[in-house]
């Protein structure tokens, strides 16, 4: 397998000299997050998917969800304060976020959303997330994480 290029998630973690590791495989269409898991061999409690909802007030969320969960609308409304909020329709995310489904990154969105990350990142020393492609994932310290976007972390899943 060649080297696969660098995504710009991978060029703001370097810019910002956020250690990470990338993880890589094969897949030309999205694959769910529990798969994602399998073939990368990780614990899909350390494996994360991201999600961009849009609130009653029109504005967009972001949340980041262990891919073994369910994204709790009614507690990540109240997470951000909104009084409901919905999945966006998977054909608005790549003109929101410049990213396709599949390769959806809380890191290098076209702008900045509100982002909540699940409680449970922190039982980890490293989540793993999209690397801002299919087929590339990024592991990093939730820490170093919240150098590159801000983010709130709540119990958000069912």
């Amino acid at each position: 397998m060649k080297k696969p290029e660098k995504t710009n998630v991978m060029r703001i973690l370097d810019q910002k000299k956020i250690s990470y590791e990338a993880h890589f495989y094969d897949s030309e269409e999205a694959i769910s997050g529990m798969e994602v898991a399998t073939v990368l061999g990780q614990n899909p409690k350390q494996v994360f998917k991201t999600l961009v909802t849009i609130g009653a007030s029109k504005r967009n969320y972001v949340f980041v969800v262990p891919v073994w969960a369910e994204l709790n609308l009614k507690k990540a409304a109240k997470a951000v304060g909104e009084k409901s909020i919905e999945m966006i329709k998977s054909k608005e995310l790549l003109p929101l976020t410049g990213y396709i489904h599949g390769g959806c990154s809380p890191i290098g969105m076209k702008k900045f959303f509100t982002t909540t990350i699940h409680e449970t990142a922190r039982e980890w020393d490293t989540i793993i997330f999209s690397g801002g492609k299919i087929g590339c994932q990024v592991e990093v310290a939730l820490e170093d994480l919240a150098k590159v976007i801000t983010f709130a972390v709540q119990d958000i899943c069912e």
